[in-house]
């Protein structure tokens, strides 16, 4: 007997999406496997990534900064190596090494950004400024401040960490789960909570939104766009909002490409001073 087909489709801030997929993927999961499936797709899809980033920087009267980035992705090979990693986990989503490199405008040409993404503790950030010939550490306490200017935070790049808040299911729709996520160490962060819409066939974080003490939203990401890429779901175009000043940054993705075989060796501090050309070609 053939597999019965459904066809998902969801219409968000402009983003269509349609996914093909058979019921029985549809089965009911519990709230930390919606969060590990979409912690996945979000960051973990291959071995390895690369993508040029154009980034708008857009401010309440409509006046735009643009940059142009690149940004190259490390992932530990075998879970194995990393008892944080549970074994009942169906994808091995552990330690990351995120390399950032900006092409343009003079301002922040050659700035690269360095983070190692671990699980059992904060993630280690290192900003290179070659004005000055100056390599800096990103505090833990920095994490949630602008990225060089933009709407998004240091945290935003490499991801938070899923264990540092308390997940719930608080409504499930035709298209989406929504979920309500508290942070278990409120007095770090400068929200209250987030809520975060996750596409139920592709797992992709569609929108989030962060609340303040007095539960009003002051901040949102939209995926803007997706397609398949080497066969993962990717966003190639996104949106950071800040609601109180309607400003914002859009980042547009190109010439993506997953499973390079970009080594661990340039992921570190040396690099920073001197860019790993052959990888930030186009």
């Amino acid at each position: 007997m053939k597999t019965k087909l459904l066809i998902a489709a969801v219409f968000c801030s402009g983003l269509f999406i349609t996914v093909t997929s058979s019921a029985a993927e549809d089965k009911k999961l519990t709230v930390d496997q919606i969060v590990e499936k979409a912690n996945f797709t979000a960051y973990y899809q291959g071995s390895d990534g690369k993508a040029r980033v154009k980034m708008d920087i857009v401010d309440s009267q409509n006046r735009s900064r643009q940059r142009a980035l690149t940004i190259l992705r490390w992932d530990a090979p075998d879970p194995k190596h990393d008892k944080n990693v549970p074994k009942n986990k169906e994808q091995f989503a552990g330690q990351q090494k995120f390399y950032v490199f900006f092409h343009k405008p003079a301002d922040v040409s050659k700035m690269a950004f360095l983070v190692w993404k671990h699980l059992d503790k904060d993630d280690d950030r290192w900003l290179y400024l070659p004005k000055l010939d100056l390599v800096k550490r990103i505090a833990g306490s920095e994490k949630r401040t602008s990225f060089i200017g933009s709407d998004f935070f240091y945290e935003d790049i490499s991801g938070r960490n899923i264990a540092y808040d308390t997940h719930e299911l608080v409504e499930t729709t035709k298209n989406y789960y929504v979920l309500k996520s508290t942070p278990k160490e409120p007095k770090g962060v400068d929200f209250s909570y987030y809520k975060t819409w996750i596409h139920r066939k592709t797992f992709m974080v569609i929108k989030t939104e962060y609340y303040d003490r007095g539960g009003k939203a002051y901040r949102r990401y939209e995926a803007k766009g997706v397609k398949q890429i080497q066969g993962y779901w990717t966003v190639v175009k996104a949106r950071m909002t800040d609601l109180r000043t309607n400003r914002y940054t859009q980042v547009m993705y190109s010439d993506i490409k997953y499973d390079t075989g970009i080594p661990e060796s340039i992921f570190t501090e040396r690099y920073l001073r001197r860019p790993p050309a052959k990888y930030l070609k186009d």
